[in-house]
């Protein structure tokens, strides 16, 4: 069995009744396509293609990619990819409906989020987390875990905390505790936002001086009377202004 790698992040997930409830919060199909990141030593791989028939996966470790194959014989169509998830075009998977799903190297959790939001083609996310991630996923508008993760993520998806996971079940345990949170993807709600890249250019400033007046971080794009003219107070912090107070400011 290939040993883990520190550099990577890898934390297996091991424990039977774990894996069998993210399973069921997957709920997978014969006939849909779902694509596992980081399926390291085949914990959810082995039951998904089981399942499914037929799954991707994208894993960065050779050593980890070569096992899996033979691990996987006999159970279905396994689409190899020994890839960067971070450096991974999702949209050459196919048309929508795509759904991903993963155990997450907390390490790069947070960007390769990021990334996964470009995709419209993607319509569900259910992955293993870090706790403290999962909330900013989750969070609302005014709460200490209220940022740029949160505006993004929910600018496009719904996002709900679905369970926690102690360290105890993974291999070697995490010194930090873990959650399975679910994003579902509305193209209406993707629709909303007329111009991504600038919508995403303009949370990371306004949140990049999260401690400064929103009239001053965004100085460069608004002064105070057009952020009244949207219904935006000017003396307003980047963490208390909603959702849509973003997407209003990005379409104006």
């Amino acid at each position: 069995m290939p040993s883990v790698r520190k550099r990577f992040g890898q934390h297996f997930l091991k424990d039977p009744a774990v894996i069998e409830r993210i399973i069921g919060a997957i709920a997978p199909q014969p006939g849909q396509r779902i694509v596992e990141l980081g399926p390291g030593q085949g914990a959810l791989t082995i039951p998904l293609l089981r399942q499914l028939g037929e799954l991707y996966v994208v894993e960065v470790d050779r050593e980890l990619a070569a096992a899996l194959p033979e691990q996987c014989a006999d159970l279905g169509r396994l689409h190899l990819l020994r890839q960067d998830a971070l450096k991974t075009d999702f949209s050459a998977f196919g048309p929508a409906p795509l759904q991903v799903v993963g155990n997450l190297p907390y390490n790069i959790s947070t960007p390769l989020l990021f990334h996964l939001l470009r995709f419209p083609v993607i319509r569900r996310m259910l992955f293993m987390l870090q706790k403290e991630v999962v909330a900013r996923l989750c969070a609302h508008a005014g709460t200490p875990e209220y940022g740029r993760l949160s505006v993004m993520a929910q600018a496009r998806s719904q996002a709900q905390h679905l369970f926690d996971v102690p360290p105890g079940a993974f291999s070697p345990p995490p010194k930090v505790h873990s959650a399975v949170v679910e994003l579902t993807v509305a193209p209406e709600a993707s629709a909303r936002i007329e111009n991504f890249d600038r919508f995403t250019e303009l949370v990371r400033t306004a949140f990049s001086a999260r401690r400064k007046k929103i009239s001053n971080g965004l100085k460069p794009w608004f002064n105070a009377t057009q952020l009244q003219q949207l219904g935006i107070s000017p003396d307003a912090r980047p963490a208390e202004l909603s959702v849509g107070d973003y997407i209003a400011l990005s379409n104006s």
